[in-house]
């Protein structure tokens, strides 16, 4: 979100769909697809804020993933209703008991500087992401062998079945790395190549200029013949809103994902005839935003204490205020959009700050004078929507006697604090769910997940052997009614617990200067490669 914030706004439902009409779903596609490409010019696509690496092996952070796919490329990518399509696979079989899966590679693709991509770069890719990345343990958690049959023919061999692997396979969620370029280089998180990437992708890293931009030309030897079509492509880093609304209107910037600017100057773009707004892309990763609570806490270790605050927070009040009503409120960590996999009937927590005090009293904790007891909040750093949060969270406990610092700080020292130091009592931060709750949630949830330094894992150290379980259960289960039986189950438990409060379901927006065709074209939105992306003159 931005920081640039009108008091007061909050778009109704009539507003909603006025956007809608004016180009908040996927306008000019039949337009688009009659003309033809034009080859040429700059695109210029802002993100917020500052990436930490360019090589996203071992994070799932937003802006790194979106400035990172333009090099790395994933097997394979994914139509709007997450079917799979070839990147660098073409063809892929799964055996028949589902121990074995067999992907037929690109011919004739390179890495940037001329080395060729084969099945040994593949399976090297997944042998790393296994490893380092925050979902990797999960995704490949039933791989035996990661190998290549031959120079083009990768063999993936499970020792259980993985009913979402294929889902799991796109550059945004597991990209391929060269493993000349990192095997037997030391600790692959201090590589160079994380800073200037050498990848398979339509674009070739150019420079990375510290608190300005990230620089791309056009891959003369791209495997996709005559793509890209853009010349340039520069990722400009913007962190103050209000600069990157005007910088939208006045066309110094052309692109940004995940809404970004304030809801207000979303509402205003709409009548803006050189601006149009994009709700498709977000499939791949639909995001509830909610609290996460340290249970190491000497207070947030009671699971009174938690569902105290659970009652005291008004959500959709919070809502409105926070994000001004860009959202929809949620009471499942699993996203409504999910409807395979969401379960309404878990534990709800109506609005009652006099049930929360009653909670707490019975907790052990009264009042002494006004206050209870006091917390420090760590938000997220995407943004003033985080940091609106915490402040309506600090003003709702306060009523209910809980005193609430909120503290703010850059990114990689919030990553440190909650996930290396584990300093912090309570934060909040969105909570991907992917396509799938093995890959997207388990992470969050399970003991085994519990891992030092590893961003967005379980941070609240929650450990449920029943949870482990019917995680466990749901990572091999073929049988469909099985598994949505099993995930109903994990979100009972997870909602009678409390190790993560939900908040609402994110909508989040694309903000497009018209003259750019082809932006969104599947359901990883502007975290795809650009490969097919044009510029109308």
């Amino acid at each position: 979100m931005s920081d640039r914030a009108t008091v007061g706004f909050a778009p109704s439902r009539r507003t909603l769909l006025a956007l809608a009409a004016a180009g908040f779903v996927h306008p000019g596609v039949a337009s688009a697809q009659a003309e033809a490409p034009r080859r040429g010019g700059t695109l210029n696509f802002v993100i917020h804020p500052e990436p930490t690496t360019l090589a996203c092996f071992n994070t799932t952070e937003g802006p790194a993933i979106q400035a990172s796919t333009k090099v790395h490329e994933g097997l394979l990518t994914y139509d709007f209703d997450l079917t799979p399509r070839p990147q660098l696979a073409t063809a892929w079989e799964v055996s028949g008991d589902g121990l074995e899966v067999r992907f037929a590679l690109r011919r004739g693709v390179t890495w940037h500087d001329g080395t060729p991509f084969t099945a040994a770069d593949a399976a090297f890719s997944i042998g790393l992401l296994r490893a380092s990345h925050p979902r990797g343990r999960t995704t490949f958690a039933n791989l035996k062998e990661a190998r290549a049959a031959d120079p083009h023919t990768l063999v993936l061999t499970l020792g259980r079945p993985a009913p979402y692997l294929l889902a799991a396979l796109a550059g945004a969620e597991s990209p391929m790395l060269p493993r000349h370029l990192y095997e037997g280089k030391g600790d692959p998180l201090a590589n160079p190549a994380n800073r200037a990437p050498v990848g398979t992708g339509p674009f070739v890293f150019r420079e990375w200029v510290p608190g300005s931009h990230v620089a791309y030309v056009r891959n003369p030897n791209y495997w996709d013949p005559g793509k890209p079509y853009l010349d340039e492509l520069v990722v400009r880093i913007i962190p103050d809103g209000a600069a990157r609304a005007a910088a939208f209107e006045t066309g110094d910037v052309d692109l940004g994902g995940a809404t970004p600017v304030a809801p207000p100057d979303v509402a205003r773009f709409a009548a803006l005839p050189h601006l149009g707004l994009e709700s498709r892309g977000n499939e791949y990763g639909p995001t509830i935003y909610g609290i996460e609570f340290n249970l190491d806490n000497p207070y947030l270790r009671h699971r009174a204490v938690r569902q105290a605050i659970a009652h005291a927070i008004d959500r959709p009040v919070l809502l409105k205020v926070a994000w001004y009503g860009l959202g929809d409120p949620s009471d499942s960590v699993v996203s409504p959009t999910l409807k395979e996999f969401y379960n309404p009937d878990v534990p709800r927590y109506a609005f009652d700050p006099g049930r929360a005090e009653r909670l707490l009293d019975e907790a052990g904790f009264p009042r002494k004078g006004r206050t209870r007891f006091t917390l420090t909040h760590d938000y997220q750093p995407f943004g003033e929507g985080f940091k609106r949060t915490g402040e309506v969270i600090r003003s709702s406990l306060a009523r209910i006697g809980i005193d609430v610092t909120v503290r703010g700080q850059d990114f990689p020292s919030y990553l440190r604090r909650v996930y290396t130091d584990r300093d912090f009592d309570f934060t909040n931060h969105p909570f991907t769910n992917m396509f799938d709750p093995t890959v997207g949630l388990q992470r969050f949830f399970t003991s085994d997940n519990v891992r030092k330094g590893v961003a967005f894992t379980n941070a609240s150290r929650y450990a449920n052997p029943e949870v482990d379980r019917l995680f466990a259960a749901i990572a091999v289960e073929g049988d469909r009614a099985r598994r949505k039986e099993a995930i109903d189950a994990i979100q009972t438990i997870l909602l009678a617990d409390l190790p993560v409060l939900p908040l609402f379901l994110s909508r989040s927006i694309t903000v497009f200067n018209r003259r750019v065709v082809n932006h969104t074209v599947g359901a990883t939105g502007v975290s795809a490669n650009f490969s097919e992306l044009w510029l109308r003159g």
